[in-house]
C-alpha cells in the first residue's frame, strides 16, 4: 500500500500530464486581480493514509481525493505541532508555538491561551476588509472572554471552543450565545453554517476557516456511514469509525466545493484543506485506532513524521493552482499566515517576528526555494526542551524522544477538562495552583535520520555522524532557549 504514496511525493505521478506546471501569471496581472476568497479547511488528526487515493482504497473519499486532482498536493507539509493547541496557534500567528504562550491542551490552566499580544491571521484580514468566520473548532483559549475568537479577529464564530465535543449529545456556541444538540451529526452542521457563511458574504471578500473535529474522538457517525467499513476481518471497530466519519467529513468538503462553485465564487477562492496533526493511533482492543498512514514512524504526540507531516491540499483556479500538480517543497504551518496574507494583498502583522515565509513564489510559479531549518517542541504542562523535540535541516532531521514521565497528565485535571467543556456554568477561573511534581529522568539519546532516503525513520544514523549531531543538539538548544524566552516575555494572564 506504500507504492502510492512513494510514487507521489516523488512526483510519478500516474496521471502524468497533471505534472505540467502552470502558466505563469504576469506581475501586472496579479495586480489587478480582485482579491481571492479564503476558505481554510482544518482536520482533526488525520493523515494522508486516511485519503482513499493514497490508501489503496481502504478509505472513501472522493472529495479529498478530486480536489488533490484539481489542485496542488504537498507532499512535505508540516504542522508546527503533533497535537491540536499549539498547531493551530502557529497556523493563526504565523509564529512558533512556545512563542504564542498556547503550548499544552490544559485548558484548566490557561496552558491553551494564546498571548493576548498575538495578531491572527483574522485580526490581519479584518483589518484588510475581509469579513472573517471561523465555524468548528477553536482549542486556543478555552476560558476567559478576552480570548474568545471574536475578541481574536473573527466577526462570526459558530463552533465549540474546548479540545473536543460530541457528535450527537453536542454544546456549541454561536458568537457566545450557547445552542443545545437538535440531534442532527456535528459534523453536517458545522457544513451548514460554512456554506450559509458563503451565502451570506458571497458579495465581499471573505477570510472562512472550518475547522472540523472530525476523525477526533469520541467515536461517533451517522450509521449509514459506519457501515461502509464495519468489517472486522479488516478493521478494529475504532479504524472502522474513524473512516466513517472521514466520509462523513468528506461529503461536506464535497457541498463547501459544490456551493462555491454555485455562487460563481470558486474560480478565485483559494481552498485549502489540512489537519492540525498527525493520526491518532492509540486506544486498545477493539477500539485501537491504529492504522495505514504512508509507513510514516509514530503519530499524534510524536515528533516523527507520523505526527507532524499533514495532507496539505490547495486549489486557486485564478492563479493557476489547478491540475493536480505535487509540490515537494517544504512547507511548514507558520508559512501560512505570510502566504495567505500576499495572496489577498492584505498587509501581515507589523513589528511582529514571524517565522514563516510567504510560499506563493512556489506554489503559484513553482520556483525552489532555501528550506529553512524547523523546529518542534511538545510535552504536557511546562516545555521540556530535550523531550519529543525535533530540527530539520533540510533533508537531516535531528530527534530528542519522549521521554515518558514528562507526557503524564493528572487524571482530575483531565476530568475536569471535559465537564468544564460541557458545563461552561461549572467554570470560576483556571487553575492557578503549582503544576504537579514530576522527577524525570535523564533524556534518551539523540537519533538521526536522512529523511529524503529514509522517510519513514527507520535508519538511526547518529552515531555514524557524531558531529552533525552535535551541531543540530546545539542548535535546537539555541531556538528553545530563544521561543522559551519570548514565551516567558508575554504579560501574565489575568
Amino acid at each position: 500500500m506504500a507504492l502510492a504514496w512513494w510514487a507521489y511525493s516523488t512526483g510519478l505521478h500516474l496521471q502524468t500530464e497533471h505534472l505540467q506546471p502552470s502558466e505563469t501569471i504576469s506581475e501586472g496581472e496579479r495586480t489587478t486581480m480582485p482579491r481571492p476568497n479564503i476558505v481554510f479547511i482544518m482536520a482533526d488528526d488525520m493523515g494522508y493514509g486516511d485519503f482513499g487515493r493514497f490508501n489503496n482504497g481502504l478509505t472513501e473519499s472522493p472529495a479529498l481525493d478530486q480536489l488533490s486532482t484539481d489542485g496542488l498536493c504537498l507532499t512535505q507539509h508540516y504542522s508546527a505541532s503533533c497535537v491540536c493547541t499549539p498547531a493551530r496557534a502557529s497556523l493563526l500567528t504565523g509564529r512558533y508555538p512556545h512563542r504564542t504562550g498556547a503550548i499544552e491542551m490544559r485548558s484548566t490552566r490557561g496552558l491553551d491561551r494564546l498571548a493576548l499580544r498575538e495578531v491572527t491571521v483574522a485580526d490581519a484580514f479584518k483589518r484588510g476588509g475581509y469579513t472573517t468566520g471561523l465555524v468548528g473548532k477553536w482549542h486556543t483559549g478555552v476560558y476567559g472572554a478576552e480570548y474568545h475568537p471574536n475578541r481574536r479577529g473573527f466577526d462570526e464564530f459558530i463552533g465549540f471552543r474546548g479540545g473536543g465535543m460530541n457528535y450527537y449529545d453536542w454544546l456549541i456556541e454561536r458568537n457566545g450565545q450557547y445552542q443545545r444538540p437538535t440531534g442532527q451529526y456535528l459534523t453536517d452542521l458545522l457544513t451548514d453554517e460554512a456554506v450559509e457563511f458563503l451565502r451570506r458574504h458571497r458579495q465581499a471578500p471573505f477570510f472562512l476557516s472550518v475547522h472540523y473535529n472530525a476523525p477526533h474522538t469520541p467515536l461517533e457517525a451517522p450509521d449509514a456511514d459506519i457501515a461502509r467499513f464495519i468489517d472486522p476481518a479488516r478493521f478494529t471497530r475504532g479504524v472502522s469509525m474513524v473512516y466513517a466519519m472521514i466520509r462523513c467529513m468528506d461529503r461536506g468538503l464535497a457541498r463547501i466545493r459544490a456551493e462555491l462553485l454555485r455562487l460563481g465564487l470558486a474560480e478565485n477562492t483559494l481552498l485549502l484543506f489540512t489537519s492540525d496533526n498527525g493520526p491518532a493511533m492509540y486506544g486498545a482492543g477493539d477500539d485501537c485506532m491504529a492504522r495505514f498512514n504512508c509507513n510514516f514512524a509514530g503519530g499524534k504526540g510524536s515528533v516523527y513524521e507520523g505526527g507532524i507531516r499533514v495532507p496539505m491540499l490547495l486549489h486557486w483556479p485564478a492563479a493557476g493552482m489547478t491540475g493536480g500538480r505535487t509540490v515537494a517543497e517544504f512547507a511548514h504551518f507558520t508559512d501560512w499566515l505570510p502566504t495567505l496574507c500576499a495572496a489577498a494583498q492584505v498587509a501581515p502583522p507589523a513589528n511582529v517576528r514571524l517565522d514563516g515565509q510567504n510560499l506563493l513564489p512556489v506554489l503559484r510559479d513553482g520556483k525552489s526555494q532555501e528550506n529553512p531549518r524547523r523546529f518542534w517542541q511538545w510535552n504536557r504542562y511546562s516545555p521540556v526542551g530535550d523531550c519529543n523535540a525535533a530540527m530539520r535541516d533540510g533533508d537531516w532531521k535531528l530527534v530528542r524522544p519522549i521521554i515518558a514521565k514528562a507526557m503524564w497528565t493528572a487524571p482530575e485535571e483531565m476530568a475536569l477538562d471535559r465537564d468544564w467543556e460541557m458545563h461552561p456554568e461549572h467554570f470560576v477561573d483556571i487553575l492557578r495552583t503549582p503544576e504537579p511534581p514530576r522527577q524525570l529522568p535523564p533524556a534518551p539519546p539523540p537519533e538521526l535520520y536522512n529523511i529524503a532516503a529514509d522517510p519513514e525513520e527507520k535508519n538511526n544514523l547518529a552515531p555514524a555522524h557524531p558531529d552533525r549531531v552535535h551541531r543540530m543538539l546545539q542548535n535546537l538548544e539555541t531556538w528553545f532557549e530563544d521561543v522559551e524566552a519570548d514565551r516567558r516575555s508575554a504579560p501574565r494572564t489575568a
